[in-house]
């Protein structure tokens, strides 16, 4: 029999220094190295490894053992047990034989000391426990439980994913190269430049009315731009009050995915501009918005086909590409982890290669280079079809890109096309031993979610910039909560007082005693005073409401955020596909690759308590 571990938590330092008999437990730094020694192999349980030395901690021995698939069940949560570490019981009775009964007793005493002494080491050894790193601009946040001990593989997008780029660099260039095909077209563009800031990801381009707009999470519009100009409250009322935004109609809505969208919104609203201004020569034709936005669509694929824009980013990567230190190495915890990882991207071999070469080789050690790290690597994988249909598979057999027909992935190799269905069949996996991390909501989050089941990571570089907005905001926020708190109990008498008067008008009693006895002038001058007091605090609460979230964006707001409380279309669209979301890949390296990613309490309208806070000792 063996004792799992726990579902939510990882082997405590402390619990394998109490598995050690006395006389020969090591220090507790001595241990810490051992814990770590590759030279003693964990055994895996129903599989290789479960011989083992009887004489003790000596070299070889395996105290614990790791669960296999074919062992593996569901635990409480729903999630497999594969991957999880075991302690063997032999050495259990082993630890009651010597007398050590710390083991024993009631689990919540128990737990509350083990906590507190797994707090103190961590903060000994500088390591951020799980809650800090929760509320931390670098944190992974979790929409739906994930046990990374279960997965096997790890697949990564490459551009804006593992390679995140300057996006005034980038998407400053698309727009140039972009903006050269419209004018050889003969739109008017000489005098327009590049205004990252008009647009967030998120948005929604209304091809029909020439608008970007933000939806909350139910699809209602709440903040809307014609061209570069924001519309009015009432604007947006007037023409939105009876839509809901539904992105499976694509002949209208075009969802901002990804930092890639930027480019495309900017030039898009720019050209509205021009379109409402009459500057659009009559020669290119009787235009609406929607062709507008096809002439744009079609300037900027031309200028990403025609590869003058690769070109130039591989010519000098380091003007683009934003380097992370960091990011091999959380890869390289998790190769070392037993993960097999995969880099499947739409970018093709050249650039790929290019990109992988710049922002991985000078960080790894002893050597190695990037395609070290991956069990496979396919590019122009032509995602999304790739997680829907099979396209045919092509092995890359040279290093200046020679290609050749084949019909079998193998581990180590180098493909181009072929289909997801082909990468689980190749690695003996299905759906929910795989992560795909990567930065499009659709390409790579829904679609693999929708038809493989795979686990999903949604990788948004904002949030960081989010979560420094959102502390420089504090202090106002507050504030407005409280003027809107205030406005809702003066708000509440007044209702009272109303429906007293209302009842009083049709001789009728009002609610309480106290309230029927009040004199009539009584109660209009409680009425007069309350809606005056209301009225202040509208003209107080209005402009503050409007600002909020400017911090993060002046026009658009919070990322997350629409409106004061609700949430955004693009949080809906997060929390439906995506598992776990983060700024950056490297933001695994303050976690481990066994760590049990539990979601967090989702509250309701009519929730007595909140649990989710970290209760204080």
């Amino acid at each position: 029999m063996e004792h799992r571990e726990a579902v939510g938590g990882a082997p405590s330092l402390l619990r394998l220094r109490l598995l050690l008999p006395p006389r020969r437990r090591p220090p507790l730094w001595s241990l810490r190295c051992r814990a770590l020694d590759s030279t003693r192999p964990l055994a895996v349980e129903g599989g290789l490894g479960d011989e083992e030395d009887e004489e003790g901690y000596e070299e070889g021995e395996s105290y614990f053992s790791v669960t296999s698939s074919r062992l593996s069940r569901v635990d409480y949560l729903g999630e497999s047990t594969k991957g999880d570490l075991n302690v063997r019981r032999e050495h259990l009775d082993a630890l009651d034989g010597n007398g050590q009964s710390t083991l024993h007793g009631p689990i919540e005493e128990i737990a509350w000391k083990e906590a507190r002494e797994a707090e103190s080491l961590l903060r000994e050894l500088g390591i951020a426990d799980p809650f800090s790193v929760r509320h931390f601009p670098r944190g992974i946040f979790c929409t739906r439980t994930l046990n990374l001990r279960s997965i096997s593989v790890i697949g990564y997008d490459m551009d804006y994913t593992l390679i995140h780029y300057n996006v005034m660099a980038w998407e400053g260039r698309a727009y140039d190269y972009g903006m050269e095909n419209l004018k050889g077209m003969g739109f008017p563009v000489d005098d327009l430049e590049f205004d990252p800031d008009l647009v967030i990801r998120g948005l929604i381009m209304d091809k029909d009315k020439g608008n970007l707009v933000k939806a909350d999470r139910f699809g209602y519009i709440k903040r809307a731009m014609h061209g570069t100009q924001m519309l009015s409250t009432s604007a947006v009322s007037e023409i939105y009050g009876r839509e809901l935004v539904d992105l499976r109609k694509e002949s209208r809505w075009e969802f901002l995915n990804t930092l890639f969208s930027v480019s495309e919104a900017v030039m898009f609203m720019q050209m509205v501009d021009k379109l409402d201004q009459g500057l659009v020569p009559a020669e290119l034709g009787p235009l609406d918005y929607k062709g507008l936005y096809n002439a744009v669509s079609r300037a900027l694929f031309r200028a990403h086909v025609e590869g003058q824009l690769k070109n130039e980013i591989m010519a000098e990567p380091e003007r683009f590409v934003e380097p992370d230190p960091e990011l091999p190495l959380a890869l390289l915890d998790q190769k070392e982890a037993g993960k097999r990882l995969l880099l499947i991207t739409n970018s093709d071999y050249h650039y790929t290669n290019k990109m992988m070469n710049h922002a991985f080789n000078r960080f790894l050690p002893n050597d190695m280079a990037w395609r070290d790290l991956f069990e496979m690597v396919i590019v122009s994988a032509r995602k999304p079809e790739f997680f829907q249909i099979s396209h045919p598979l092509y092995e890359v057999v040279t290093n200046d890109g020679l290609m050749r027909p084949c019909f079998k992935a193998n581990s180590g190799g180098l493909y181009s096309g072929g289909s997801a269905q082909m990468v689980e069949k190749s690695l003996d996996i299905h759906g929910d031993e795989i992560l795909y991390v990567g930065d499009h909501i659709y390409t790579d989050v829904s679609q693999s979610k929708v038809h493989l089941r795979w686990r999903t990571a949604l990788i948004c570089r904002e949030l960081e910039d989010e979560f420094d907005a959102l502390i420089r905001s504090h202090v106002q926020k507050e504030h407005l909560i409280t003027l809107i708190q205030q406005k809702e109990i003066v708000g509440d008498l007044f209702n009272q007082l109303r429906l007293a008067l209302q009842r009083r008008t049709n001789s009728r009693p009002a609610q309480t005693l106290a309230a029927t006895c009040m004199d009539d002038q009584e109660l209009t001058e409680s009425m007069q005073k309350l809606l005056i007091v209301m009225q202040r605090l509208d003209e107080k609460i209005a402009p503050m409401l409007e600002s909020d979230g400017e911090q993060f964006n002046k026009r658009w707001g919070w990322l997350s955020r629409a409106g004061l409380w609700d949430k955004s279309h693009l949080t809906r669209q997060i929390e439906k596909y995506a598992d776990i979301y983060t700024s950056r890949v490297s933001n695994f390296l303050h976690y481990t690759p066994f760590m049990y990613f539990q979601a967090q309490e989702q509250t309701l309208g009519h929730d007595a308590h909140s649990y989710s806070r970290r209760q204080q000792h």
